[in-house]
């Protein structure tokens, strides 16, 4: 058989079951740590509930997801997650699934374990999002997660700190409210409220215009370039504020 017509042959079981992203859909990719607890707990030995360095990992490899040749409006990350916003006429890969999970996936792995120095995976899921309101409420659903993990998270650790073993910290927590989480908090020295706001509300990343000096190749004068760069925010804004900044950012799309 010639090569062509084995390459034919053979590519339709690799394609049979392609699926694109309607025109006009929102697109929202949600790129998560695989097995990130061993990672973080027992490999790496980070420091819980929250590292520092941790989090400048996952900073990192957010900026590289933001400029790695998809069009990101806005990119969010808490724990060991990264949800990116499209612009809604992204047309890369076609808009076939099998692609963008994959690439995102990879660049997210590459970039973490280049910056931890040993292997680490992250897989990757599109969610497809008719209305702008449904993005606002997708970002908002992990801004809200963020704000649950930071709770259960610091009051956890505070129990094992004090010397309470994984099931008995899990039991004695069962059932509590958010109000008798805070409180116990409150009792051992920590006001929740002044935490970090990275810790309770997550970190986002926006693109910005600047304009720098530069020199006119064709000409070899002085002129003013604009550039753009991203930005990180570790103080996002609260509650429905939040809500009103994400949908800015979706509405002033192009």
């Amino acid at each position: 058989m010639k090569f062509e017509q084995l390459d034919r042959r053979m590519r339709v079981y690799e394609t049979a079951h392609d699926h694109c992203v309607l025109p006009g859909v929102h697109m929202v990719a949600r790129i998560d740590g695989r097995s990130f607890s061993q990672l973080t707990r027992v490999t790496h030995a980070f420091e819980a509930p929250y590292d520092s360095r941790f989090r400048d990992h996952m900073v990192a490899t957010l900026e590289h997801l933001m400029d790695c040749g998809f069009s990101v409006l806005y990119g969010y990350t808490q724990s060991d997650e990264i949800s990116l916003l499209f612009r809604r006429d992204e047309d890369l890969f076609g808009r076939k699934l099998r692609k963008l999970l994959s690439v995102l996936a990879g660049e997210a792995s590459a970039k973490f374990s280049v910056q931890l120095g040993a292997p680490a995976a992250f897989d990757c899921r599109i969610s497809q999002l008719p209305s702008t309101q449904d993005v606002v409420d997708y970002f908002r659903w992990r801004y809200e997660d963020a704000h649950r993990n930071a709770i259960n998270g610091h009051t956890y650790w505070l129990l094992r700190r004090q010397g309470l073993d994984d099931h008995t910290a899990t039991q004695q927590l069962k059932g509590a409210s958010v109000a008798d989480r805070n409180e116990l908090l409150f009792q051992n020295g920590i006001n929740f409220n002044d935490l970090p706001a990275w810790q309770k509300r997550g970190i986002g990343a926006l693109w910005e215009s600047y304009e720098r000096p530069a020199i006119d190749p064709r000409t070899g004068t002085e002129v003013i370039s604009t550039r753009r760069r991203v930005v990180i925010q570790t103080e996002l804004p609260m509650g429905e504020q939040y809500d009103a900044f994400v949908r800015g950012i979706v509405e002033r799309q192009p």
